[in-house]
């Protein structure tokens, strides 16, 4: 149930695991989970419609 996955930063990290096991379908963990603020500018972007330079003024302001 508890599987070690490789995380960029931090190094091995256990974490629990898929707990429904399909003969067919089996499931894995495939990523380390993100670190913190990673995917950010993304959704901001993505999600909120932020541009570049308003991201940044966010991160000058010490807002994100």
């Amino acid at each position: 149930m508890v599987e070690t996955v490789a995380h960029p930063t931090a190094g091995p990290v256990k974490m629990l695991g898929i707990p429904l096991k399909f003969s067919d379908t089996p499931a894995s963990i495939r990523a380390a989970p993100p670190t913190l603020g990673q995917h950010s500018d993304k959704i901001l972007q993505d999600m909120l419609g932020l541009d570049a330079a308003r991201i940044a003024s966010l991160r000058a302001n010490r807002t994100i």
